[in-house]
């Protein structure tokens, strides 16, 4: 639980902050042990959007994971204990106030005797990663925490890094769908009905396309509002959906992967990702179904996550990893399994996977890069057509008329 607090330190000074603590009795032991005099305490209560969102705990970005185990690394890789470092790193997030508690709750752990993995785990205002401790645990044991803290660094900013390429280059395209839907709708609901009235009072027949434009603007001014009402129904019923009920989702993310050239991007970012963390964390010791496990839990597609766990349940019993995939060779693609089982023949699996993962990461930039480069235009054309044809359409039977 977390106490907010206001006392007096052991330099006379007001202080007023945040502590992790199971039970009020606790909170005080721990003030006491840091010479705060306490004048308040209370337990921290949850605001609005807290009671919206049942988990009170801090989804830390993976930007900021990442500068935090930099800086963690620098500090450990010239002789200052884990216990130091965090204490030293604390002083640089004053002005974000969940990771300041979070970085001091993990001191707190520290001076009560706990390992690094083990104050990761205890504390409770911050949602970490599971890879990411796994990966500190077995690194603590093995010597290699600031490497393995530089590692996940590094692995933690691509990820940022390809997302934000990707949002990025997306956003144009979506901003151009939403304008150009707009202006249809627009069209279609408010000037198509101001043009139409002149039609009425003309004693000759309309032309087809006319016809069509007339009808279609005349459902979507009486249906317009149903419409909108309609679109944000489905939209917060898929998002409910998905997140309380796992077959839907699972569904869901199984027809994403069969729409064209989408689903093969879709898939190759899965793949990629996989052997990315695969490779860390076998590079960090931690063992191989564990590897697979803790990768399968970093991939958003629920399709191929289930996959992949339902593998390592396979390579408990003895199996090798590309045998274990076999049933789904026609989902993860020949090339994968092939590869995968290279890797275990020839002892060479952390290779393999980190191949893999920079080969899908770079076919991927170039399949969205040559697919935006298509869109593009296609988006100008549909936009120019539907509005050309509304036009021509709206002006046709005025042309009829001045010929005749």
């Amino acid at each position: 639980m977390i106490f907010k607090y206001k006392g007096i330190n052991a330099d006379g000074q007001k202080v007023k902050d945040s502590i992790e603590a199971l039970t009020l009795s606790d909170a005080k032991s721990k003030l006491k042990a840091n010479n705060i005099l306490y004048q308040s305490l209370e337990e921290d209560s949850p605001g609005i959007f807290d009671n919206i969102n049942l988990s009170r705990k801090y989804k830390i970005s993976a930007k900021e994971l990442s500068t935090l185990s930099r800086e963690l690394a620098m500090y450990i890789k010239s002789g200052i204990t884990i216990v130091s470092a965090v204490k030293i790193v604390q002083g640089h997030y004053t002005q974000n106030k969940k990771l300041a508690l979070f970085l001091k709750t993990v001191h707190t752990h520290l001076d009560e005797g706990k390992n690094f993995y083990s104050a990761l785990d205890s504390q409770s205002v911050v949602i970490l990663p599971e890879f990411f401790k796994q990966s500190i645990k077995v690194s603590e044991n093995g010597g290699i925490l600031d490497e393995v803290l530089l590692e996940l660094s590094r692995f933690l900013k691509e990820q940022d890094r390809i997302t934000k390429e990707v949002k990025g280059a997306f956003a144009y395209p979506a901003f151009m769908i939403v304008i150009s839907l707009l202006m249809v709708a627009f069209m279609l609901t408010f000037v198509v009905p101001q043009i139409t009235g002149i039609f009425e009072n003309m004693n000759q027949e309309l032309p087809t396309a006319t016809k069509f434009v007339v009808a279609l603007g005349k459902f979507f001014e009486d249906y317009f509002v149903l419409i909108i009402a309609l679109i944000a129904a489905v939209v917060a019923t898929h998002k409910t959906l998905t997140s309380i009920n796992n077959a839907y989702k699972k569904a869901f993310h199984r027809l994403l992967l069969k729409m064209p050239l989408f689903g093969e991007i879709l898939l190759k970012g899965e793949l990629a990702r996989f052997t990315y963390i695969g490779s860390l964390l076998v590079r960090s010791g931690v063992p191989f179904v564990q590897t697979i496990q803790l990768s399968a839990n970093i991939l958003d597609n629920e399709f191929i996550k289930e996959i992949f766990v339902d593998a390592s349940q396979k390579v408990v019993e003895g199996k090798k990893l590309s045998s274990a995939l076999i049933q789904s060779k026609k989902i993860l693609g020949e090339p994968f399994l092939q590869a995968i089982a290279l890797g275990e023949e020839t002892s060479q699996v952390e290779n393999v996977f980190v191949n893999i993962s920079e080969l899908y990461f770079e076919e991927n930039k170039d399949k969205i890069a040559l697919l935006l480069s298509l869109l593009e235009p296609a988006l100008m054309l549909f936009v120019g057509s539907s509005i050309g044809f509304i036009v021509a359409a709206m002006l046709l039977p005025i042309f009829s008329m001045s010929i005749s």
